[in-house]
């Protein structure tokens, strides 16, 4: 008898525990469900050096269907530096989206998981992107790679082929809460 009361009791809370989490995930829609602005420090790691500065990011709908603002803050009072891109649907069932900067620059962008990961190159940097999406904030990370940095290896025939990598030098992090 206190065998089966105890598969019951072992039953009856993996069964609580499972309904609690079904309804805590249901699936979120990018980018409604993440609408909102963002706040907090963004710490910049240069190697030798680091700093924090005051950070915000606003994601808002517009009056396009499939097009966004999509904005990034630097700073704080004089030294606030505000970046008013958008984001454009390319094809939102793959996760495919664009950060326009409204300049004639357009950054690919992925949506995978809860995540926005973008990588682009310009003047002979390459820079890695990810916004990271949860409930009530978002973590923000770029990566700054110099292209003539490179350094090379493997290069040892067919089975090991040459392989190129670029050292960060610059990590740039952020968790930003929504307000």
């Amino acid at each position: 008898m206190k065998r089966f009361l105890f598969i019951v009791f072992l039953f009856t809370l993996f069964s609580c525990t499972t309904n609690k989490v079904i309804i805590e995930d249901k699936p979120k829609q990018f980018p409604q469900d993440y609408f909102g602005a963002y706040y907090g420090k963004l710490k910049i790691d240069n190697g030798g050096s680091q700093q924090e500065i005051d950070m915000e990011f606003h994601l808002k709908a517009t009056d396009s269907v499939g097009k966004y603002a999509y904005t990034i803050v630097y700073g704080s009072g004089e030294n606030r530096q505000e970046r008013q891109y958008f984001l454009l649907e390319k094809n939102a069932a793959k996760g495919e989206y664009v950060v326009d900067e409204d300049n004639g620059i357009l950054l690919n962008a992925k949506w995978s998981g809860n995540t926005l990961y973008s990588m682009f190159e310009v003047q002979g940097s390459l820079l890695t992107s990810r916004e990271s999406f949860f409930s009530n904030y978002m973590d923000f990370e770029i990566t700054y790679s110099n292209k003539a940095q490179q350094e090379k290896s493997g290069d040892k025939g067919e089975e090991i082929p040459e392989v190129i990598s670029y050292p960060i030098m610059v990590v740039q992090t952020a968790r930003l809460y929504k307000k």
